[in-house]
């Protein structure tokens, strides 16, 4: 909270959202929500939107650092001198290491962490978005509680003609933690893998969308408990809960492969 406060050159609204909780040593000035339950990370992102004011909208995870106190001005500009873009990302580093891990560098091709470019997914934990690209999108997917609600909402920000860039010289510290250390990851990560793709994609991507992720899955897996709970999981996708299906256009389609990323990996 102190390096949110400590930006300069940009005007803040702050709130801190009490995710099944009430937000306690909440300075002056820092607006509160409290819910009664726990909603999950992607709405209660939601509900944190709705209480703020501003052009662009900042998603800070409660264990994320600011580094640098023009962190924030300078993603600002970003979207302000380019009116297709509709989010932008830092680079995402371990505050001790300085390590970039995979799932922090929104694309397919890793390589250099430190190299710039337009990309289709976000690592939602530490992301800036255009406020009216974010309504129109619909928000996150309130539904999915934890897991790829960052695709999720890139895809659709893409499909309303939006663009996403990933800024690396603009730096977050965020402790490089394992995912799977939450009890639900595996169940959760498959159930909502298929909840994405029934949501999103055209009818003929649906199969070879989830056969992917089946294939990488069974590749990559080789602890027996992590098998059984992703294969629930995949269950309790299939039978439905995604929420409202909104495909998006072959245009947007061929967009995304031409950025780097085809929705089917």
């Amino acid at each position: 909270m102190d390096s949110l406060l400590a930006q300069e050159g940009v005007d803040l609204d702050v709130v801190v959202v009490g995710n099944g909780c009430t937000p306690d040593q909440v300075p002056d000035g820092v607006k509160t929500v409290a819910l009664a339950e726990n909603v999950g990370i992607p709405e209660g992102r939601n509900i944190g939107a709705r209480a703020v004011d501003g052009e662009l909208l900042f998603f800070f995870d409660n264990d994320a650092v600011l580094p640098h106190p023009d962190a924030l001005a300078r993603l600002a500009a970003a979207l302000l001198r380019e009116p297709a873009l509709a989010y932008a990302q830092p680079r995402i580093t371990d505050p001790k290491t300085n390590v970039t891990v995979r799932r922090w560098v929104p694309r397919l091709r890793v390589g250099d962490p430190t190299r710039p470019g337009i990309v289709t997914v976000m690592a939602e934990g530490v992301v800036m978005i255009r406020r009216s690209a974010f309504d129109a999108a619909g928000g996150w997917p309130g539904d999915f509680f934890l897991f790829h609600e960052g695709i999720d909402l890139a895809w659709r920000l893409w499909d309303h003609g939006g663009t996403g860039r990933y800024l690396p010289d603009i730096v977050v510290h965020h402790p490089a933690t394992n995912p799977a250390r939450h009890e639900r990851f595996y169940r959760l990560n498959a159930r909502n893998r298929v909840w994405l793709a029934k949501r999103n994609l055209p009818a003929p991507l649906i199969p070879l969308n989830l056969a992917t992720f089946v294939l990488l899955a069974l590749w990559r897996m080789r602890d027996k408990a992590a098998l059984r709970a992703t294969a629930a999981g995949f269950r309790e996708g299939l039978r439905g809960g995604h929420g409202r299906r909104v495909p998006m256009s072959w245009h947007t389609v061929a967009r995304l492969t031409r950025a780097g990323r085809p929705p089917i990996v």
